[in-house]
């Protein structure tokens, strides 16, 4: 099992740092319209991951502008995780040349579950993530917006068959939220398949990640609970930092 990390979020929606009520494009909170001053206040107090979304690239627009916003953030010298429309493998080769360390693929994994094949063999278990994201245990893909017929546990077992090692999961009924991380499900992902899973969805206090971090799991993003100064990053690395000792 890999290290537990924490990942300040940046969602990105036509430029500009937003967050999302469950995923719904018509309840947006928009936070700043500076990505990169953003980032470099999370890389400024001690992250070093961020986790970026092109919310335009999920909901199937070119998601320009959060490309150009993207090559900024990598300058700040912090790790990026990135995923948002990375559908095929020109584009995830693409962010790699940009700089990203670690690319998050959701709706390929249940669309083109070959691309995921050949992104494992190109780029390496390491730098290839999933985004199991689903509503009352349903995987939903393309923005969150069209349901699938495959549970999440079913999809995480069929994940670890093909190789992958590194899985994000979000229950979307609490995201953007802050009703707190759906440990019980994520926890179960995690145990029955072995994976390094990124809790997300719902923190909303440092106990939240910190609860993540003692059961095992692979890492937690924060979003909303840091924009609205519910959660001290820099307090809670240190917390974290202490809890691996």
């Amino acid at each position: 099992m890999s290290e537990f990390t924490v990942y300040p979020a940046i969602d990105l929606r036509n430029g500009t740092v937003v967050r999302l009520r469950q995923g719904d494009p018509d309840q947006q909170t928009t936070y700043s319209t500076d990505p990169l001053d953003t980032a470099k206040g999370w890389v400024n107090l001690g992250a070093d991951w961020l986790h970026v979304v092109s919310l335009d690239g999920a909901f199937g627009d070119s998601g320009f502008a959060n490309m150009k916003a993207l090559a900024q953030l990598i300058e700040t010298g912090a790790r990026v995780q990135f995923g948002g429309g990375l559908r095929d493998i020109d584009t995830i080769q693409h962010v790699f040349d940009l700089g990203v360390s670690r690319v998050v693929l959701g709706t390929v994994a249940v669309t083109s579950p070959q691309i995921v094949d050949t992104a494992l063999a190109l780029f390496g278990s390491e730098k290839i993530a999933i985004g199991v994201d689903a509503r009352n245990g349903v995987v939903k893909v393309k923005g969150w917006q069209e349901e699938t017929t495959y549970t999440a546990v079913q999809l995480a077992e069929r994940l670890k068959i093909q190789g992958v090692r590194w899985m994000v999961f979000t229950d979307i009924s609490r995201d953007g939220v802050g009703t707190g991380l759906n440990l019980e499900a994520t926890i179960s992902l995690a145990d029955s398949t072995g994976l390094n899973v990124i809790a997300s969805g719902g923190v909303n206090t440092s106990s939240d990640v910190l609860d993540a971090q003692s059961s095992g799991l692979a890492g937690a993003i924060v979003g909303r609970a840091l924009y609205e100064g519910k959660i001290d990053l820099d307090q809670l690395l240190e917390n974290v930092r202490q809890s691996k000792c």
